[in-house]
């Protein structure tokens, strides 16, 4: 892999506890750091301790969507640099894909999760 920082710690926020395990699993292979979170509060609440690299982050989220987490997220400037992947089974053809690194329709293989990921991280260290 290239250079891509010192950061590579990754939050999945994904509230499937299957799917959750799988996407960390995945990344932690491809030699991430990952932090999880099963709904969009949860994921907020990590930004409160550190920033990770990026985001993989489910639409279909408990208690906050995914639109209300990625709202947020543009919102503060502290925040807004940090790449999304967003994950759906939905209807993709609604995401306003400008808001998002990359849009991923589910099943997501683990193949395609980390060149999307890896792709996140190669722009945001070009920037």
């Amino acid at each position: 892999m290239s250079a891509l920082g010192a950061n590579r710690t990754v939050l999945v926020v994904e509230d499937d506890r299957a799917l959750r395990t799988f996407y960390r699993s995945a990344l932690m292979i491809a030699g991430y750091s990952v932090v999880t979170a099963e709904d969009g509060i949860e994921a907020l609440q990590t930004f409160e301790g550190y920033q990770p690299a990026a985001v993989v982050l489910d639409l279909g989220l408990p208690r906050m969507s995914g639109h209300d987490v990625t709202a947020e997220l543009l919102a503060n400037e502290k925040l807004r640099h940090i790449p999304i992947v967003i994950v759906t089974g939905g209807d993709v053809s609604e995401v306003d894909q400008k808001k998002f690194a990359c849009v991923l329709r589910k099943p997501v293989t683990a193949e395609s999760l980390i060149a999307a990921i890896q792709n996140c991280l190669a722009v945001s260290s070009e920037n």
